[in-house]
């Protein structure tokens, strides 16, 4: 196996060949740049380019001291969701309580599905009203509805209208694990913006943009993993910064807005040329419900369109139909409301007990998610849970660029006595 190349292209094409036929397998090690400029008798800032391209491609990975390594295109990000057949009581999952989630069934019972075919409106004409009254007050004054597959479906087809492979985007660290894959697999570059209790700050959002980010992806509301809201004063911050680039697509993912406490601050600023609102459902009805309502520009909502095209164009109706009924219902009213005030007190019950053992966490927070930030190595406080019983998730996989260390811990169906058993066994393992 031999690298060959003059220009950081020739270089990155010999990589690439090598490792689509497993010349160079997953895991292998790269040269050191300094290394492999000598070899090839080239300058150094060359074989830098041919490797920024290489980790841009998702073809190879960079681990700091440890070098450049071929990245193995299979190995999948980590997921939200349950582990199957665990023994432990599992904290980890991110997923809402079942007992909140309304019933499918009664939907379909009260409007029992009638066939639609090709060429009929994309959207129900009653859902779409709803949807426009719910945007009004917090999307830019003219905006378009369109409907997509989830909200991680409307992040990566809004970003693939706009942006190309190597892009960079802007995001919350710690982030979201779905957007963290999402990203990587359609080959754009995150640039990681720090959050605290009012959300994403601006000074780390300004350097990204700095770095030449295209695009940002906010959380306004009960940001996943650390839980935490934008704060007026913070929203007045970003869309001023933004403000001063109107080029830079702006998307506010409002997943949990159907359940929040938390008041809707807009960090979109009215001169922005590409944004949009997203608001999906999988939280309060059900993950299964994969739908996610967009408010956005009307360039973007064409664009938006253009992407759906081919996947025929239209969510399905059957999904649309449910959700239109359950969100009209004064009966999923009620229940989410009894939600939204279950959430609250689950959460704060585990505050009480972290408060107790004089352990930190991220106060003020919604959502589904606890954080509780560590300046040690919190995968071994996770192992050590582990032990004890309890299966956490900690700061590795949601971490961008710079290590975010700390635990997330979800709420959704945690009781009490949990809160304190869990509480005391932290404190012995940090101990």
């Amino acid at each position: 196996m031999k690298i060959h190349g003059k220009t950081a292209a020739e270089i990155y094409d010999c990589v690439r060949t090598l490792a689509l036929s497993r010349q160079l397998s997953a895991g292998a090690s790269l040269p050191p740049v300094r290394d492999l400029a000598v070899d090839l008798g080239v300058n150094r800032n060359t074989v830098a380019a041919a490797y920024r391209r290489l980790v841009t491609a998702g073809i190879a990975v960079t681990q700091g001291r440890l070098g450049t390594i071929i990245r193995d295109p299979f190995q999948a990000g980590e997921q939200e969701g349950t582990l199957a057949n665990s023994p432990l009581t599992d904290f980890a999952s991110g997923n809402p309580n079942p007992a909140w989630l309304p019933d499918a069934n009664a939907a379909l019972r009260l409007r029992p599905y009638k066939t639609r075919l090709y060429g009929e409106p994309i959207i129900n004409a009653g859902l779409e009203d709803h949807l426009r009254t719910w945007f009004q007050p917090d999307a830019p004054a003219r905006f378009e509805i369109d409907l997509t597959h989830g909200a991680v479906d409307a992040i990566e087809r809004l970003l693939g209208a706009y942006l190309v492979a190597g892009d960079k985007v802007a995001v919350e660290n710690p982030c979201f694990l779905s957007s963290i894959n999402t990203l990587r697999t359609i080959g754009l570059q995150t640039v990681g913006v720090p959050v605290d209790a009012q959300g994403m700050q601006a000074d780390g959002l300004e350097a990204a943009l700095a770095k030449g980010a295209q695009a940002v992806i906010i959380t306004p509301r009960a940001h996943n993993p650390t839980g935490c809201n934008l704060s007026d004063k913070r929203a007045r911050a970003l869309s001023r910064l933004l403000a001063r680039h109107p080029d830079v697509m702006v998307i506010v993912d409002d997943h949990f807005a159907l359940l929040s406490n938390a008041p809707y601050h807009s960090p979109i600023p009215d001169n922005a040329y590409r944004w949009a609102l997203i608001r999906s459902f999988s939280k309060a009805l059900g993950p299964d419900v994969r739908l996610a309502a967009v408010a956005s520009d009307t360039a973007t909502s064409r664009q938006l369109r253009l992407r759906l095209a081919t996947g025929t164009n239209w969510v399905s109706h059957l999904l649309q139909d449910i959700v239109e009924v359950q969100l009209t219902r004064p009966e999923t009213v009620a229940l989410l409301t009894q939600a939204r005030a279950d959430y609250v007190r689950r959460r704060k019950a585990l505050e009480d007990a972290l408060h107790a053992q004089d352990i930190d966490f991220l106060a003020q927070g919604d959502g589904l998610n606890l954080w509780v930030p560590l300046q040690t190595d919190d995968q071994a406080i996770a192992l050590a849970l582990a032990r004890q019983g309890w299966l956490v998730r900690h700061g590795d996989a949601f971490s961008v660029q710079d290590a975010v260390k700390g635990l997330r811990i979800t709420i959704s169906n945690i009781e009490p006595a949990q809160c304190t058993r869990l509480a005391q066994d932290l404190k012995h393992s940090l101990g």
